[in-house]
């Protein structure tokens, strides 16, 4: 069983699905039949390398919302992230294009270490301050997934990768995907958003039984 999952590396209702859906996966009986495979999307495709603005102040003007608005939106999702324990610093996040992190994940999955790379990069942005569109930086996580910081820099500058982005994401589009997460389960379930760990195991469990 293939679990497909659509995901951007800042966006926090990803990291918050991703710890839901493995909890269930966790408890599936038949886990060792699932392969998971992450899929790119840029939440922003235009967003600049690094945005001078903090996170507050940027979502403050791409939702036209106050920044108390705004930062009550980051103290609601940083909530629920600790139900599932992740220690979120979004004062201190530091967005920008992700793009070339995308790029990083796919070299990480061609060599069988994608969840250790999703889940470092997904880790890094939301709690230690990484500046998500910088190569160097993103570089030098990458021996922690095992791939060598300067292959990592070599691809960056290079186009290898950039294809299977955009591959990635013109199928979101021929799916309806409009937002993420989004997990496409064996082909035949999809399931939007950050839903409750139930319905991640309703899920795996149809797929394997199906009525």
């Amino acid at each position: 069983m293939q679990v497909e999952i659509w995901s951007d590396v800042i966006c926090p209702w990803c990291y918050i699905g991703k710890r839901r859906f493995e909890a269930a996966l966790a408890a599936f009986p038949h886990k060792e039949k699932v392969t998971v495979v992450w899929r790119s999307f840029e939440l922003d495709t235009q967003s600049p390398s690094q945005y001078t603005e903090t996170l507050i102040e940027m979502l403050s003007r791409k939702y036209h919302v106050s920044l108390q608005e705004a930062e009550n939106m980051n103290a609601r999702v940083s909530s629920l992230a600790k139900e599932v324990g992740l220690d979120y610093r979004l004062s201190e996040a530091r967005p920008g294009n992700t793009f070339d992190a995308h790029r990083l994940l796919h070299l990480a999955a061609s060599r069988q270490v994608g969840d250790q790379a999703t889940e470092r990069l997904m880790h890094a942005y939301f709690s230690e301050e990484l500046p998500v569109g910088d190569r160097a930086a993103l570089a030098s996580l990458a021996p922690e997934f095992g791939i060598n910081t300067n292959d990592a820099l070599a691809m960056f500058e290079s186009d290898a990768f950039v294809e299977a982005v955009r591959a990635d994401e013109t199928r979101a589009s021929a799916l309806g995907i409009s937002g993420v997460p989004f997990f496409v389960i064996d082909g035949k379930i999809g399931i939007s958003g950050a839903q409750p760990v139930e319905a991640f195991a309703d899920a795996l469990n149809q797929c394997i039984h199906p009525s």
